[in-house]
């Protein structure tokens, strides 16, 4: 800030000039003031604070949501009511019904079973407590004994008897074991090198370069299957996607700069087939997405895409994603002191129970037909997107253009008419959630091992991310999923046809998989 100079100037104007000036200095002082207490507030938050993006007054909502179907005129046998609500009660969830259990009875020896009077006792009922035992992972060798047969007449040569195809020839791994390291990585987030430590303290000596090395051969046996799975992604007519960093070592490039891990998942209410398919791109720009999608969302209609700008065409619509305007307000909200977060009133709350009333009616929506979640938006959530644009307009003069809350609402302005996008079409959905849900276990387990050595090592764990994540999807157990494919896709041999795979698809295994409890 300037020094106030010795002697004042006589003029009245240089004067006013002198004091607007400094008044200017101080209220720009005053807001990269409020800036950088923004900012405290808000590391301060995410650092030690509850990540939780709960929004204020929920419970005032929920009378306004139920009253929404009402309005629609429609038979009651269209409409299924399907919230209730039960009051919580104390105490612990019962064990799973699906566990297997072992009855231990305890009785009285017959010597016992006499009163004090003299009688005999009689059963009068029975006291059932429940415990929980585990049993530690079972390891086992199954010893392959192909047994061989000559000719003792022509001694022409040995017959031996076949032996089921492998998934990697030649090798000690059976479908079980690599469907178990597979699912311990890409879904529980458990790096190789600790799953070396737990396969020694078996008497097991697996080192992580051959744990690494079986990763990638399984790739590469899974390649056609994932090709399939893209084939039929590419043909949906509604996308969610997502991406975040990755560091890969040895990418190639003299320049090192970030990688990315891209996300696509079939993203609509009613989806056809649920499909998540992962892919490594050494870039953020929109043209690495477009090689995975090339040809897509072939239909009269067009398609539709949620997220990013980049692929938007006549032929792909952009969907934005209201969880990202909304969180931009929670941001907001916390970047607050703790006083301030107090105040119903303020700009952040206000904002922030407009977006619960739209997502209190997507919840009121679910269950519905397409046709009937459109009608529906056009009645009741179009008022309320026209009043929060209203509130935005109206508001927009009265925040600074670097303050949390002024970013959150010239980004909702912004992005209005993505945001928006959603009432006109009912299988859409509000936000991009779905998707961000399927990346979380990688952003979860990049903590645990860190990066990826090279390119091939980034593309098989997309690969293996992907499968997980469609067993997922599809409610099938990952494991048992994964197993059924490692035994049955040998057998097919190395020359097939690509339909050959349509048997192996989730959807078409919910008989034969175990669900995902």
């Amino acid at each position: 800030m300037k020094s106030l100079p010795e002697t004042l100037p006589d003029e009245t104007n240089a004067l006013q000039k002198m004091v607007l000036d400094y008044q200017s200095t101080v209220d720009q002082l005053q807001e990269k003031l409020k800036w950088y207490e923004e900012q405290f507030c808000l590391f301060q938050h995410q650092r030690f604070g509850a990540s939780s993006e709960k929004c204020p007054d929920q419970m005032e909502l929920f009378n306004e949501a139920e009253s929404i179907l009402d309005s629609l005129k429609q038979d009651d046998s269209d409409l299924e009511e399907t919230i209730s609500y039960q009051r919580k009660k104390p105490g612990r969830k019962p064990l799973s019904k699906h566990i297997p259990r072992e009855v231990v009875r305890y009785e009285l020896p017959e010597a016992e079973r006499v009163c004090e009077c003299g009688h005999a006792l009689h059963e009068a009922g029975e006291d059932k407590s429940e415990q929980l035992e585990i049993i530690p992972a079972q390891i086992k060798v199954i010893e392959h004994v192909q047994v061989k047969y000559g000719c003792r007449a022509c001694e022409i040569g040995i017959i031996s008897a076949p032996k089921p195809a492998q998934p990697i020839p030649r090798s000690f791994a059976s479908a079980s074991l690599l469907a178990y390291i597979i699912v311990a990585k890409f879904m529980d987030s458990l790096p190789l090198y600790r799953q070396e430590t737990i396969f020694k303290r078996l008497s097991i000596d697996l080192s992580r370069a051959t744990l690494s090395n079986w990763m990638l051969k399984v790739a590469e046996l899974l390649m056609p299957f994932y090709d399939r799975l893209h084939e039929l992604l590419i043909l949906q007519k509604i996308l969610q996607a997502d991406e975040t960093t990755l560091n890969v070592i040895q990418d190639g490039r003299e320049t090192k700069s970030k990688s990315y891990m891209w996300l696509y998942h079939s993203g609509g209410h009613e989806s056809e087939h649920q499909i998540v398919l992962y892919e490594y791109q050494a870039t953020r720009a929109g043209c690495a997405c477009s090689k995975l999608l090339t040809g897509l969302f072939r239909s009269l209609t067009g398609g539709w895409l949620c997220r990013y700008h980049a692929l938007a065409s006549d032929d792909c619509i952009l969907v934005g994603c209201m969880a990202h305007a909304r969180r931009k307000f929670d941001e907001a909200l916390k970047a607050l002191p703790k006083e301030s977060r107090k105040n119903k009133m303020g700009m952040a709350q206000t904002a922030l129970r407009k977006f619960a009333r739209l997502y209190a009616l997507e919840k009121q929506f679910k269950g519905l037909t397409i046709e009937q979640r459109y009608l529906l938006r056009l009645e009741k959530s179009k008022p309320l997107l026209e009043d929060l644009k209203q509130w935005c307009d109206n508001n927009l003069t009265k925040t600074a253009k670097d303050s949390a809350i002024g970013k959150a609402i010239r980004y909702t302005i912004n992005q209005w008419d993505s945001l928006t996008r959603y009432i006109d079409d009912g299988n859409i959905q509000i936000d991009n959630n779905a998707a961000e849900r399927h990346i979380k276990p990688f952003v979860i387990g990049r903590k645990n091992w860190l990066f990826n050595q090279t390119p091939r090592g980034a593309n098989a764990s997309a690969l293996l991310y992907s499968l997980v994540q469609t067993a997922v999807a599809n409610n099938l157990e990952p494991f048992d999923y994964l197993k059924y494919l490692l035994t049955a896709l040998p057998k097919l041999g190395r020359h097939y046809k690509p339909e050959a795979l349509d048997q192996f698809l989730p959807w078409n295994l919910t008989e034969k998989i175990k669900p995902l409890k």
